[in-house]
């Protein structure tokens, strides 16, 4: 039989790494920010552009659309 057991193999660890308090505020800024350039560029946009991009992306990813 050979020397190497199941118990010798090295285990992975399954818990995700720590984000300190400060990194996880940064990315919640940076999704805010982001959010609220959205809804104001979709705000302002024309309604025309909005319905093509909307139009195409429902195109793209084989759903009906009218």
């Amino acid at each position: 039989m050979s020397e190497h057991t199941n118990t010798e193999a090295k285990t992975i660890s399954s818990q995700a790494p720590a984000v300190s308090l400060s990194q996880r505020a940064g990315i919640a800024a940076i999704g805010g920010i982001l959010g609220v350039f959205l809804l104001i560029g979709v705000g302002f946009a024309n309604p025309n552009i909005i319905h093509d991009a909307a139009h195409d992306a429902r195109h793209a990813n084989a759903f009906p659309c009218h």
